[in-house]
């Protein structure tokens, strides 16, 4: 195996794409478009990727035991981050905290699409 990323299925994509990368940055890489509707697209993160996918037409499953894990560089960028999910009524998981296994941490479900995002910073 090569990798393993995270496949999102989301209403929109191309919304979904322009939110995640307005609060996390990256580079974005569109894979498939059909009249003038983003079907796929992909995040790139340092050397990482999340999977965007349209749902077709279907419903969204419920993944309620399904987080993402971004590992962050420093403290500030993590609270950047953390700022910019629940700027717009994301809602805090868990407040930002120093924890027993030695990360700055926190989670926040963001207004999007419910994701649930998992923050640690080792480099306090």
């Amino acid at each position: 195996m090569t990798s393993a990323s995270p496949f999102l299925v989301v209403d929109n994509v191309e919304e979904s794409i322009k939110y995640y990368q307005s609060r996390f940055g990256g580079e974005t890489k569109i894979l498939n478009e059909h009249q003038g509707v983003v079907m796929h697209a992909e995040l790139h993160l340092g050397q990482t990727l999340l999977h965007f996918s349209g749902t077709f037409g279907g419903r969204i499953p419920k993944a309620t035991n399904v987080k993402v894990i971004l590992l962050l560089e420093k403290r500030e960028e993590l609270q950047q981050v953390y700022e910019a999910l629940i700027a717009d009524q994301g809602q805090v998981t868990t407040e930002i905290q120093d924890t027993f296994f030695g990360a700055l941490h926190a989670e926040v479900t963001d207004s999007m699409n419910h994701i649930n995002w998992v923050m640690n910073c080792f480099n306090k």
